[in-house]
């Protein structure tokens, strides 16, 4: 649906003083227009609303067939015509031509300047002159790199701009022919070079490509020409031949109308061929060919037509970039030139199609002209389009934004906003600002003028000539300015309020096409001025609002575009409920869809902004009509904190009447219960749910517990009173919480941190009861090691401090060890290396169980333990049997020996009963055996401890060894009697086997 606006983006309008007909025009950036006519090139002098005037002229070769201009690097390239043939030519330091005598240097491209014309070259015009083995048909040149791309009949020829220094003080502009781009079945009548995207048009199709580098910088790329992979590239061999095949039979031959959208276009029966054609190296540029589009269009043979009018005009890549992005302050941060989107747009008479070819490959519009299109030039806000019939230039609209952001939607219809009449249109250009029109009279006015035959000749003959110019009136060359986009945004502001309460559909429209144009010039904020950026933001930020007001009004399916369209708008949550039309206290008021979205969503965020309780009161009574199930998860937004407890509670209580039964009800209730101090009531709610149903009703809802202040995590009321009255509910709650991603594992731990009222390097115990939670619970994004390394430092740290926990902790090492396997069972030599110290402190026996059962556990990382065991003493047994365990688990054993032998000898034996196995197995005869020995000869107190030790360790060495083996471990210098058991036992067993 095409929507027709009457407004006025058309503004000033000024008189180019050209002295001949134009044959060819074109923009010179943001300051100048270049007229082609007869063999001569004047350029004019553009500047904001003063007029337009003569800047300075130079003479062509011939004339002039098209002619582009680029930005980078400031020239202007032609294709001119002189004795039937065709020249490429290239002006470059145009801005230098002063008078009309002044001198030109022409070069041909590529051939080095000599230092001595340093000076002249500085000071004059130069022409570069680029030949080619084919007549050139058209050309185009990338507005970022400045590039130029030439089409000529079966090839594309790439031109890059490079700098040739002639001195470290001066450089100057040349080209380096880099890349044949040679195309079969189809021949350019227009093209567009854009960053590496090429587009290709004839008379009834379009093909667009994307060069890009290759990846191993030219490995294994030869220097002869490939071809892109097209399966079926054989099977049009004669496709131009047959699209106009309209003689001899006296049939109309057409191929079926076709669109192939991405690597689908390889199927056009287009044949690609890249050649590099770099003479350096060092200078060559590899591509390869990507196809992303390929459209073919059939002529309308239903009447007899003109072939003029079959044909497709107006090929144009556009670019959007973004130089900067909007933040909420309004300040503008710069990114560099960010390519957000290519589009693609090409004409037929009666309709045009923009396409978008970045990223993805999708037609995004088609626009509908209700008369026969002669040219269109699009832009970064607006399709400009003139009639056939030369009298109305259409100004239509262009939602480039659309497909960048969720809104405005990308279905929003295409409008026109003005049809602005004119007599005699001609041709029409846009550069910046400003719009171009040539305007002549009708030939048929004028008898002694008439039409050249030639006129209608195809656009596939090369030598099309082109009428002398006539010195005569009937012409004129028009600059006509757009208004500025402010101006143009607030009269369609005000053109939209006669939407408001007839057409809401109309409206929004017309005020997304206003956002869209504010949006627009705004991407490019390097080119504003300081006043003019900030009232552009004004108006940003304004049409977000009333678009934000629209849609909260509207029940539709995209009256969810409230909640971005406010957010954008910069408005607080406040001043949007105060723009809400309560047009009554009755509980009754219907709301719309949008406004409820929006205000659920905000009040779901952690909004640094506390309503009043005028607005709080409204907002519940509001939630309590439209959308009561939302009423709980209203209540516990901090932006709520104002509401009247006891009113909450009453329409809470209605929810119950309703037949509610959810328990997050329940905790709201409780919540609000505390705040008026009703803990009778407070307990009774909490006693309606067992535990676990009441943890996932904190999973639902985790404001319940915990919320954020100016980015800061503060318990709430709920979650103190529970650490206090159920710190295992809690616990639990927060555990749940962690894993169902609704809390980190930093901000649960910094949670408990302040529950406790603990600074940032203490620990409470409800802190290590979380953790100790968090390692039966075994959650999958908790790191073990780093979980097993708090536990264990924290009980060393209370250990070795004699610190003991501020509360009562929740589990037992007991309770550890039969829920979870990362707890080991502690082994039974350590029970007797701790009770062999009768004066061990029995307030500390859990906190040395859960460290010993972790080092025991199979999880725990002993060689990052042991650095952080210093403050733990190996003087008292506790400090002693973590230091053992850890050398134990390392498999230092006999270092344990030796401390065991000499700091408790009762332990030696369970030891080594419990550890020394496998291939430790042999520490019995080799360590164990000659120590205890030796410890016997030295005698002392523990005389009789060693003694035993060493007959527990003759009985295993004797049942381990053969008779010799055994003889050959016993001490030289002891007794045969004393060994004379063992010896007997050692023969038995040896006559037995």
């Amino acid at each position: 649906m095409v929507r027709l606006y009457n407004l006025h983006p058309f503004g000033s309008q000024q008189v180019v003083p050209c002295k001949l007909e134009p044959e060819q025009f074109c923009g010179g950036g943001s300051d100048a227009l270049f007229v082609a006519a007869g063999c001569r090139v004047e350029a004019f002098a553009v500047t904001g609303q003063e007029l337009c005037q003569p800047r300075c002229s130079f003479s062509t070769l011939g004339r002039v067939l098209r002619m582009a201009y680029s930005e980078a690097g400031d020239y202007l390239v032609t294709i001119e015509e002189k004795n039937k043939a065709t020249f490429l030519r290239a002006y470059v330091n145009w801005r230098s031509k002063r008078a009309e005598n002044s001198r030109v240097c022409i070069r041909m491209v590529g051939h080095n300047v000599e230092v001595p014309f340093r000076e002249s070259f500085r000071d004059q015009m130069s022409i570069v002159e680029m030949p080619l083995s084919e007549a050139p048909l058209c050309i185009s040149c990338c507005p970022v790199k400045g590039d130029l791309l030439v089409g000529c009949t079966n090839k594309l020829v790439l031109f890059t701009l490079t700098s040739q220094v002639v001195n470290e003080e001066f450089t100057v502009l040349d080209f380096e022919r880099c890349l044949i781009i040679h195309l079969d079945n189809i021949t350019p009548v227009e093209i567009s070079f854009c960053v590496g995207y090429v587009a290709v048009m004839s008379d009834l199709e379009v093909l667009v490509l994307k060069l890009e580098s290759d990846s191993k910088n030219g490995e294994g790329v030869h220097h002869h020409p490939f071809e892109t992979n097209s399966p079926v590239k054989q099977t049009n061999t004669d496709f131009s031949n047959e699209t106009s095949q309209i003689e001899s039979d006296g049939f109309v031959i057409c191929q079926k109308p076709m669109e192939l959208l991405g690597e689908k276009s390889e199927q056009s029966g287009i044949s690609v061929t890249v050649e590099s054609t770099g003479l350096a190296d060092e200078k060559l540029i590899y591509f390869h060919v990507q196809h992303l589009l390929y459209r073919r269009f059939t002529p309308d043979i239903s009447f007899y037509v003109s072939s003029d009018d079959i044909r497709l005009h107006s090929l144009q890549l556009l670019p959007i970039y973004q130089t900067g992005s909007l933040t909420s302050d309004g300040k503008n941060s710069s990114h560099g030139n960010e390519l957000l989107s290519l589009f693609c747009f090409f004409s037929l008479p009666h309709m045009g199609y923009l396409y978008m070819v970045v990223k993805s490959v999708e037609l995004m519009s088609v626009y509908q002209y209700p008369e026969k299109s002669q040219q269109a030039v699009l832009t970064p806000q607006f399709l400009h389009v003139i009639t056939r019939c030369g009298h109305s230039v259409m100004c239509w609209s262009f939602s480039c934004l659309s497909v960048l952001e969720a809104c405005p939607p990308i279905s929003m219809d295409v409008c026109v906003l003005r049809i602005q009449l004119f007599i005699g249109l001609k041709a029409i250009c846009h550069f910046k600002n400003h719009v171009v029109l040539l305007t002549k009279a009708d030939p048929e006015a004028i008898p002694e003028r008439r039409e050249s035959p030639r006129r209608f000749l195809s656009r596939r003959d090369t030598s099309v000539k082109i009428k002398p110019p006539v010195a005569e009136a009937g012409w004129s060359l028009y600059i006509v300015n757009t208004i500025s986009s402010v101006q143009l945004y607030k009269e369609m502001v005000d053109y939209s309020n006669t939407y408001k309460t007839v057409r809401t559909q109309s409206c929004i429209h017309l005020l997304s096409e206003a956002h869209l144009l504010v949006r627009a010039a705004l991407m490019d904020a390097s080119q504003l001025e300081p006043g003019e950026k900030a009232e552009l933001l004004e108006a940003f930020r304004e049409s977000c609002a009333h678009l934000g007001d629209c849609y909260s009004r509207l029940d539709t399916q995209n009256s969810h575009l409230a909640l971005p369209y406010y957010k954008m708008s910069g408005l607080s949550l406040a001043e949007v409920l105060t723009r809400v039309d309560w047009a009554t206290e009755d509980e009754s008021q219907k709301h719309e869809r949008g406004l409820i979205f929006f205000i659920s969503h905000s009040l779901g965020e952690n909004l640094d902004e506390e309503l009043s309780e005028e607005l709080a009161a409204k907002v519940v009574r509001m939630f309590h009509v439209a959308e009561p199930k939302q009423l709980p998860y209203i209540l516990c937004s901090p932006s709520m904190r104002t509401v009247n407890p006891s009113s909450a509670l009453n329409y809470l209580r209605k929810l119950d009447a309703c037949g509610f039964s959810l328990v997050l009800v329940t905790l709201v209730k409780a919540a609000l219960a505390l705040k008026i101090g009703d803990l009778d009531m407070h307990r009774s709610e909490m006693r309606s749910h067992p535990e676990m149903k009441l943890v996932c009703g904190f999973i639902l809802e985790p404001r319940l517990l915990v919320q954020q202040r100016k980015g800061q995590i503060v318990p709430t009321e709920l979650a103190v009173h529970l650490k206090e009255t159920q710190p295992r509910l809690l616990v639990a709650a927060v555990l749940g919480l962690q894993k169902n991603n609704k809390i980190g594992i930093e901000e649960a731990d910094y949670f408990f941190k302040v529950l406790c009222g603990k600074d940032e390097d203490s620990v409470p115990q409800l802190l290590v009861d979380f953790w100790e939670a968090q390692l039966v619970a075994c959650l999958p994004d908790v790191v073990l090691q780093e979980l097993c390394y708090k536990l264990i430092s924290q009980y060393i740290w209370r250990l070795s401090k004699r610190q003991l926990p501020d509360t009562v902790p929740l589990r037992t090492s007991e309770d550890l060890i039969n829920a979870c396997s990362h707890y080991g069972l502690i082994y039974p030599w350590v029970h007797v290396l701790i009770s062999s110290d009768p004066l061990a402190d029995k307030n500390y026996t859990e906190d040395l169980s859960k460290l010993q059962s972790l080092i025991c556990g199979p999880s725990s990382d002993i060689a990052s333990i042991v650095p952080f065991l210093e403050p733990l003493s190996e003087d008292t047994a506790a400090g002693l049997s973590v230091h053992v365990l850890c050398r134990t688990r390392l498999k230092e054993y006999e270092q344990c020996i030796d401390t065991l032998l000499e700091r408790c000898p009762e332990a030696v034996i369970p030891y080594a009963s419990h550890e020394l196995k496998e291939e430790s197995r042999t520490l019995w005869w080799k360590k164990l055996l000659p120590e205890l020995c030796q410890r016997i000869k030295c005698g002392g107190e523990k005389y009789q401890l060693y003694l035993s030790s060493l007959k527990e360790t003759l009985s295993i060495v004797a049942v381990d060894l053969e008779l010799r083996d055994f003889l050959s471990v016993l001490p030289e210098d002891g007794t045969a009697a004393f060994f004379l058991p063992y010896l007997l036992y050692c023969s038995r067993k040896k006559s037995l086997a």
